[in-house]
C-alpha cells in the first residue's frame, strides 16, 4: 500500500464526522473543554473567523474577538477533543 493512503486510513479514525461547513466572515461560538487541576468546564469563545486551513486531521480555523477595545486571536485545532462543538451564529 502506498503512504498517502496508509495515512489517510489512520486519520480518518481521529477526524470529526460532524464539522460545520465554514467560511471567513461567519460569526461562530467554539465551545472549548478547559481543564484546571481536576475540574473540567466548557468554555465559549464567541468570533468572527478570519482564516480557514483545511489541511485534513490539522484543519484549524482562526477566530477574533474585541474584549474591552483589544482584539484577541485564538487558533483552533478543528478536530481536536478538546472542542465540544462549534456553532455558527
Amino acid at each position: 500500500m502506498k503512504f498517502k493512503k496508509v495515512l489517510q486510513m489512520i486519520q480518518s479514525d481521529y477526524q470529526k464526522k460532524e464539522v460545520p461547513n465554514l467560511s471567513v466572515g461567519d460569526v461562530v461560538r467554539v465551545n472549548v473543554l478547559i481543564q484546571e487541576s481536576s475540574k473540567k468546564r466548557v468554555q465559549a469563545y464567541r468570533g468572527t473567523v478570519t482564516a480557514l486551513h483545511r489541511a485534513g486531521l490539522n484543519s484549524t480555523i482562526t477566530v477574533r474577538r474585541v474584549s474591552k477595545g483589544i482584539g484577541v486571536e485564538r487558533i483552533f485545532p478543528l478536530h481536536s477533543p478538546d472542542i465540544q462543538s462549534i456553532e455558527m451564529i
